[in-house]
């Protein structure tokens, strides 16, 4: 089985301000791309051809650097476009809202506790918001680790995520990580985190 780039289904420019068209062109056609083609070639030898992407990441050899790099690349980025799609979007409500509510006492807690794990991953990772064990959490990875994957200290089926890679933002906002974190905000589609929230 050989994984795909998906398509965005919306363009480059959608996300605008927030997000600008050509860091989502590179984003998505080299980055996006390149670790899906790398993740081919990585599953080449390996006996987990024929899984889907959370199986790899859930069974994965953490040695593997090859493995562990691309498939976290890949699956990271997959889940990113899905919750930034800016069609059929809504805002926050109805079940997701008060587990938001529940877990965190506010939306404005939650969103202080998750900008402040995208803020603070040191170098490059992405800040999560999982659920874990019925609820929800918070969580930061580095690199293209994820909560899938065993043993990094942050677990959980991820609903949402943001990329603090600096080519996530850098065109744009140069060393201002907080003002793109603060961006991302705007273009979260909630429907999409509140279907993901139910299928946890």
């Amino acid at each position: 089985m050989s994984f795909l780039l998906p398509e965005l289904g919306f363009e480059y420019a959608d996300l605008e301000p927030h997000i600008d068209a050509r860091t989502m062109e590179i984003h998505h056609s080299k980055h996006h791309n390149g670790y899906t083609n790398n993740l081919n070639n990585a599953l080449e030898n390996v006996a987990l051809t024929e899984q889907p992407i959370e199986e790899i990441l859930r069974n994965l050899d953490m040695n593997n650097a090859a493995l562990r790099n691309n498939a976290g690349g890949y699956y990271n980025h997959c889940l990113f476009w899905e919750i930034l799609n800016p069609n059929d979007k809504q805002d926050l409500d109805g079940d997701l809202e008060s587990a938001i509510n529940s877990s965190f006492g506010s939306f404005e807690n939650f969103k202080e506790g998750f900008s402040k794990a995208a803020a603070t991953r040191f170098g490059s990772g992405w800040a999560w918001l999982c659920v874990k064990d019925g609820k929800l959490e918070i969580c930061s990875s580095a690199n293209q680790d994820n909560p899938i994957m065993p043993s990094i200290g942050c677990g959980g089926k991820p609903i949402m995520g943001i990329d603090v890679w600096e080519h996530a933002y850098y065109l744009n906002y140069q060393n201002r990580r907080p003002d793109y974190i603060t961006a991302f905000f705007d273009v979260v589609n909630w429907r999409v985190v509140s279907e993901k929230f139910k299928n946890a």
